[in-house]
């Protein structure tokens, strides 16, 4: 990590604190102001935020253009890109792009395959997969040079991320295999699959501490805060890779309705103070999935607020 980074990011990860990352999901419409009212509720709180890529293969705004709206406002976002909508020509296309507006972090996904989505029909792509788009990333940054050979001058100064699922299966061993692999190919920091399994995820971050991963990769905790029981039983049930313990369902179904929204938000704190002691933890990504507005709270209640202040 070189200290002449322009990811504000990367120098956070750094200087040992711990980030604080969250997410927006862009409209089904062109209607670009959405970005920037969800972008200002958490602006102060975070120092990245990410921008979806038409997740669950649902059509939306795009995630370059809203990059370039938060990056516009003075903020810093980290661009997701799925290779499962683009060959790799625009796929490195879109990064120089990013790059020609000072975007300088990305986050490499394969993406929902396009039967979850509203377009189940349109054929898929998936020329590269994240493993390999984030191989690209570093070539592009480091070597100057794109997949067909051609060489270049001004490079896109990227921070690498990818996302990492430790409850995915079939054991915690291939998930920390399959992070080491990542890491290999030029990954620099991981965000997580939302966290409700602690056992789970403290055996998976021991695993990555003991092969000395967590000294080459940031690992950044993936917190969703539960609005309702419902929600909780349709995570466990309906949402593949994500596993919610029987307990947390009957907690948040302990609570009468009007007190749920409340109660998940005190076990994501509860979550977030627990983490903050796991070797290899080093910030939260917090998936507040249209409910932005919650975030500050969140962020304040577990301390971490007001965000430290980098030299410039």
């Amino acid at each position: 990590m070189s200290a002449e980074t322009p990811s504000k990011l990367q120098r956070m990860i750094k200087a040992g604190h711990l980030a604080v990352t969250s997410e927006v999901g862009p409209p089904r419409s062109a209607d670009g102001a959405v970005i920037e009212r969800k972008a200002e509720l958490i602006k102060d709180y975070v120092d990245a935020i990410n921008v979806t890529d038409n997740q669950t293969s649902v059509c939306r705004l795009c995630s370059l253009a809203a990059c370039i709206r938060i990056k516009q406002m003075g903020l810093e976002p980290v661009l997701q890109m799925v290779t499962r909508d683009r060959n790799r020509i625009a796929l490195q296309s879109d990064i120089l792009g990013a790059a020609s507006f000072g975007i300088n972090n990305i986050l490499c996904l394969t993406g929902d395959h396009q039967h979850f989505g509203d377009h189940a029909t349109c054929a898929n792509v998936f020329d590269l997969d994240s493993t390999q788009l984030a191989m690209t990333v570093r070539m592009m940054r480091d070597e100057g040079k794109l997949l067909g050979g051609f060489e270049f001058e001004v490079r896109p100064q990227m921070f690498i991320g990818a996302a990492a699922n430790p409850f995915a299966g079939p054991n915690v061993d291939i998930r920390v295999a399959r992070l080491a692999k990542k890491v290999a190919a030029g990954v620099q920091f991981v965000q997580t699959q939302c966290i409700y399994n602690m056992d789970t995820f403290k055996t998976f971050m021991k695993m990555v501490v003991d092969r000395g991963l967590h000294e080459k990769v940031a690992v950044l905790a993936g917190i969703t805060p539960m609005k309702n029981v419902g929600m909780a039983k349709y995570m466990k049930n309906r949402v593949p890779g994500i596993d919610v313990p029987d307990e947390i369902v009957k907690r948040m179904g302990g609570v009468p309705k009007e007190k749920q929204a409340e109660e998940g938000i005190n076990l994501a704190i509860e979550q977030m103070e627990e983490l903050k002691g796991v070797e290899g933890v080093r910030g939260f990504h917090i998936m507040a999935i249209e409910w932005e507005e919650k975030v500050p709270e969140i962020v304040k209640r577990v301390g971490l607020y007001p965000r430290p202040q980098l030299a410039a």
